[in-house]
């Protein structure tokens, strides 16, 4: 249930249109919690139906123009009790880990190709973020507001920068097995 109360967050911080909120998804809150622009607009009818949100009335009522919605006080109430609630963390679930634990019984064949292209991604995304950093959140500003926006920048830095030595660790130590997993693999299916 966390997309609505990414949206809760989002028209907080600014009152949005359904397609002002799908671009500020694509540049803020969806490096953390992904959404694609159909999910962001159902999720706004059952907000607005469950009296969460509300469309701000326009100057001039229109057909197909845009609504803005903002937050009313009961998704506010929503919103404070989500926050406040305890949540166990997630366990961890990645493909690359899986496909690695395969290649050790079926051998390496193309995984060696695609640990490279995952970890030009990585530090493509790891110099994003640290491009973000650096532009907005200059020294000195430290609201309570900007820090804790800050410290969820800092946790995609950080997991960035694990994978991106992960996957240097990962390369190296392919570089050192040659064909073993490969000709173990083929030795087992005989």
């Amino acid at each position: 249930m966390s997309l609505p109360h990414a949206i809760l967050t989002a028209l907080l911080e600014r009152p949005s249109s359904g397609l002002e909120l799908t671009r500020r998804f694509d540049k803020s809150i969806g490096y953390f919690w992904s959404a694609t622009h159909q999910q962001i607009y159902r999720e706004l009818g059952k907000l607005e139906a469950e009296g969460y949100i509300r469309a701000l009335p326009s100057e001039q009522p229109a057909r197909g123009q845009k609504k803005s919605y903002e937050v009313l006080p009961a998704g506010r109430v929503e919103l404070a009790r989500w926050t406040a609630a305890a949540q166990d963390p997630k366990p961890m679930r990645d493909t690359m880990l899986l496909r690695l634990r395969a290649s050790a019984v079926v051998g390496t064949a193309g995984i060696e190709a695609d640990l490279h292209r995952h970890l030009a991604l990585h530090q493509r995304q790891l110099a994003e973020y640290e491009e973000i950093q650096e532009r907005d959140f200059p020294p000195g500003k430290d609201t309570p507001q900007d820090r804790l926006r800050h410290l969820v920048l800092r946790a995609g830095i950080d997991l960035e920068t694990f994978w991106t030595q992960w996957l240097t660790r990962a390369l190296e130590e392919f570089g050192q097995l040659g064909d073993e997993p490969a000709a173990q693999a083929e030795a087992a299916q005989e």
